[in-house]
């Protein structure tokens, strides 16, 4: 006869036990074996097939393509939040805009006036397209523009607070004894348009007269660089039609009429009015 096996009774939760501890012992010699360096590591678990074909329960938001459709969905809302509501007077007005027409400059007014619709003092804009570039001057608005305009005048300590980036100042005056100063911080200012000029009335032998003028109103005009337009402030709304159209009149005679192709009114939140000159 074969060997008997006997198997005492009340030890199989050992037997089980011990069991485990094999087959667990077992799978790290496969994962590792031995440690060695060049000896192949078996991954245990399911593959990355495997996990790609998993379906994701319904409500997570793990894929890629989930992410960018949530975000285009918060970005379509915040959008529709950010839209400002037109009220029935400036609908009623708009519908009374020729924009084929050429407005007298008192008409254009009249219409601008019915097209207000912000609680703030809008700004009065004149976008003029003239018929080449290079076109320059300056004059004294008779109401000026409403705006407070920081005019500096320019010596050696101002210079240096520019050299630092400090600019407080929305017009500088030179005489031409700081030209050679001025060119040390011409990379800053000739960017923001702020390099004083002849051209512009800002190189002056009197700079001192020069910005009680400037705060008087006077505004300096000029193309684009590279497109025959400007974009110049003629007031603000509460100035009224009499104080705008004078402003508008001495502005465009300074211009001249006959370098001008067309304008444009407008105040800050209008659409643009067409005038006829």
């Amino acid at each position: 006869m074969g060997k008997v096996k006997v198997r005492t009774l009340g030890d199989e939760t050992l037997e089980n036990k011990q069991k485990e501890k094999s087959k667990q012992k077992a799978n790290e010699k496969k994962l590792v074996k031995g440690g060695k360096g060049g000896e192949r590591v078996v991954s245990v678990g399911p593959s990355e097939e495997e996990i790609a074909k998993i379906e994701l329960p319904k409500g997570t938001n793990e894929t890629e393509e989930t992410k960018v459709e949530t975000k285009k969905v918060k970005t379509k809302k915040f959008e529709k939040k950010k839209e400002t509501p037109h009220s029935k007077s400036y609908l009623q007005a708009l519908k009374t805009l020729d924009k084929s027409k050429r407005y007298s400059v008192a008409d254009g007014l009249s219409v601008l006036e019915k097209l207000k619709r912000s609680k703030f003092d809008e700004t009065v804009e004149l976008h003029i397209n003239t018929i080449e570039t290079g076109v320059s001057g300056n004059i004294t608005l008779p109401h000026g523009t409403g705006k407070i305009v920081r005019v500096a005048i320019a010596d050696d300590n101002l210079l240096e607070q520019v050299a630092k980036g400090k600019i407080d100042f929305d017009i500088l005056l030179a005489n031409p004894s700081m030209m050679p100063k001025l060119a040390r911080v011409a990379k800053i200012l000739g960017p923001k348009g702020l390099m004083p000029n002849p051209k512009n009335a800002t190189l002056v032998k009197d700079p001192e007269k020069a910005a009680e003028s400037f705060k008087k109103g006077q505004v300096n005009f000029r193309t684009e660089l590279k497109a025959p337009i400007m974009h110049l402030s003629v007031g603000k709304m509460s100035f009224g039609p009499k104080k705008l159209s004078e402003n508008i009149s001495t502005l465009i005679d300074a211009v001249k009429k006959e370098k001008i192709r067309n304008v444009t009114l407008k105040s800050t939140m209008s659409p643009g009015i067409k005038l006829e000159i």
